[in-house]
């Protein structure tokens, strides 16, 4: 069973190098994938599937932020080795898109701003993986910083 969901082929393309190294490590040469692809699809299949966990495994292990913007909301969140940090901003005036404002320019005094500590539950790299799968994304903690900024001025 897998821990997270399975490179689609484009995702899979990208990483051929990579793949390729695998399968050498495992001991599968090309002519042995290529008969395995034919003869014994589902092993294939498997193999695959745990190439997946390796891939994203490694990408939540080098994770380091996240984050997720809304209309009426952004969070951004520190990924430590033991607990996440988190940051957001908020705004009720509903002419305002978070999504596409300058953050270098913006009056924080016009936004609620929270921030939290939460200690992970279960593995660090399967919760941050949960989270990617909702929306938000790998980032490098530039929304953070200037969310972490402003909430130390406020």
């Amino acid at each position: 069973m897998t821990k997270y969901r399975l490179l689609n082929n484009e995702e899979l393309q990208s990483f051929e190098d990579e793949f390729v190294k695998y399968l050498v490590v495992n001991g599968i040469a090309a002519d042995d994938w290529k008969k395995m692809l034919d003869e014994k699809p589902e092993a294939a299949q498997q193999i695959v599937d745990l190439f997946s966990d390796v891939v994203f495994e490694k990408i939540m292990r080098s994770a380091k932020f996240l984050q997720i913007k809304r209309k009426s909301y952004v969070q951004a969140i520190q990924c430590l080795e033991d607990k996440m940090v988190m940051v957001a901003l908020s705004t009720k005036n509903p002419d305002l898109d978070l999504q596409s404002v300058d953050w270098t320019t913006i009056d924080y005094k016009e936004f609620e701003i929270h921030s939290a500590e939460k200690s992970y539950e279960g593995k660090r790299e399967e919760e941050l993986y949960k989270l990617t799968e909702i929306g938000y994304y790998i980032s490098e903690g530039d929304l953070f910083k200037a969310l972490m900024l402003a909430a130390v001025q406020d």
